[in-house]
């Protein structure tokens, strides 16, 4: 099979349909994914939750022009994608630094003290907070509502996604580009490259300079509810030193070590002394024991050197378009993401800021030096 299009995006995670689903209205698009499903790496296997003061300036801005589309998604699903979660930050002694930090410049984050935080959490060990902080509009994200409502919008406007279309070369002609894949040949002016921890590997067959993306893994198990406990309406609680998060999910407690170990990418699991590790520091500042471990998983989170995502055209290769390096912040960015890759791929102004646009840049100073 050979097709045509006005666009192709490489990558069925979130970015790359929504994206897509915000192209499809103005142009004709395809999304080329290698699975035979959609959301099947990072987009699978998120902690689903919406994090207001979550990530860098430039990040705490797009989560801020995320917020209004996944409180109403017009155009993808019938009502809110939010529901309360709430997030609870502790810190030891050894982690006030971080948490000054994460305070610094935050938005609705209330301090407590740490009888107040086992208020909300009774599994907490007092003596191990020094200090305890909420964001009560912490909200849960539904994924997955998320994913199939932009792609059920993008097939709604004429939108193809092909799976099982692995990538096995790019090249680029005087009419745009053409991609070969299993699936057959497709051709388009503009390929967006959406391909998460493969996103580098995407632009080194193109013959575009790479950026250095780095995929990471992170790890997660799923427990039982601790003894006695009805964990329903805890929040998500986590240490500020990035040493372990645990959040409620489908009545079980899902943990995770914060791990962020380097690894090429490939359907990642979990490793048994990651997991053993994480438990154990989780396991410090509780006072239940951890009775078994239920199920585990890893999914990869994709960083650029300075930890902000990248969005826009490659200034050495026309029509080739970065949409990668979304890291832990790939859900609740999304909306903000896809529409301005969308507004950039069609010629349109974006309401966001030019500080916000520049930070985002492929050609930003701290990409500079990564060599193609």
């Amino acid at each position: 099979m050979s097709a045509g299009s006005d666009i192709l995006v490489i990558g069925g995670g979130i970015a790359g349909i929504s994206a897509a689903a915000r192209l499809a209205p103005d142009a004709s698009v395809t999304v080329l994914e290698t699975e035979p499903m959609i959301g099947h790496h990072s987009s699978g296997r998120s902690a689903a939750i919406f994090i207001r003061n979550y990530g860098n300036a430039t990040l705490r801005a797009l989560n801020a022009a995320s917020s209004p589309f996944l409180a109403d998604p017009q155009g993808v699903c019938d009502t809110s994608l939010l529901s309360p979660r709430g997030e609870l930050l502790l810190a030891t002694e050894a982690d006030l630094s971080k948490f000054d930090d994460y305070l610094d410049g935050s938005d609705g984050l209330e301090r407590l003290s740490p009888a107040q935080a086992l208020e909300l959490v009774p599994i907490l060990r007092e003596d191990a907070i020094a200090a305890a902080a909420i964001e009560w509009d912490a909200q849960d994200i539904d994924v997955d509502r998320m994913l199939q409502g932009f792609a059920r919008r993008l097939r709604a406007h004429g939108g193809r996604i092909v799976t099982g279309a692995s990538v096995q070369s790019i090249s680029r002609q005087e009419s745009g580009w053409t991609v070969v894949t299993p699936a057959g040949n497709f051709s388009a002016p503009i390929v967006i490259n959406a391909a998460g921890g493969w996103a580098d590997a995407v632009a080194a067959m193109a013959g575009v300079r790479t950026l250095g993306l780095a995929p990471l893994r992170r790890s997660a198990v799923l427990i039982p509810a601790p003894d006695g406990h009805d964990i329903t309406r805890w929040p998500l609680f986590a240490n500020a030193g990035d040493q372990w998060y645990a959040k409620p999910e489908a009545g079980k407690l899902m943990i995770s070590p914060a791990d962020e170990d380097p690894v090429e990418p490939h359907d990642v699991w979990a490793e048994d002394m990651v997991i053993a590790e994480g438990l154990d520091r989780y396991g410090q500042a509780v006072t239940t024991p951890i009775t078994r471990v239920e199920h585990s998983w890893a999914g990869m989170r994709t960083f650029a050197p300075d930890r902000t995502p990248v969005v826009g055209f490659a200034a050495d290769a026309e029509g080739f378009f970065w949409l990668a390096g979304q890291g832990g912040y790939g859900m609740q960015t999304a909306p903000a993401l896809s529409q301005l890759a969308a507004d950039l791929c069609l010629g349109r102004l974006s309401p966001l800021g030019p500080s916000v646009l520049d930070a985002l840049s492929p050609a930003r100073a701290a990409l500079n030096l990564q060599k193609g």
